[in-house]
């Protein structure tokens, strides 16, 4: 699986492949977190946290779901540059 966003474990440098590792700790969903950006699809419980996977080659430690999204900040300036085009630049 690839996302539009390079994603990778904040301590150990796991990037997910897709698969459907996480379980949702309110209802015991299993889903690929990052599809939803920690929302569980099913009961919709926002998680803060986002373990690394451990039998797929990760280090088994969780980290704030946020911090797995790289050049984040790169991203969301080159999108705030997008609508500064859009707004005129005096508005009467």
């Amino acid at each position: 699986m690839s996302y539009d966003t390079k994603i990778a474990c904040p301590k150990c440098e796991w990037e997910p492949d897709g698969g459907e590792y996480w379980g949702c700790s309110a209802c015991g969903h299993i889903w690929d977190t990052f599809k939803t950006t920690g929302v569980c699809p099913s009961c919709k419980n926002r998680h803060k946290f986002t373990q690394c996977i451990g039998h797929v080659g990760g280090c088994n430690e969780s980290s704030l779901h946020v911090n797995w999204y790289r050049e984040i900040d790169r991203n969301l300036k080159e999108e705030i540059e997008k609508v500064e085009k859009l707004i005129p630049a005096e508005i009467t």
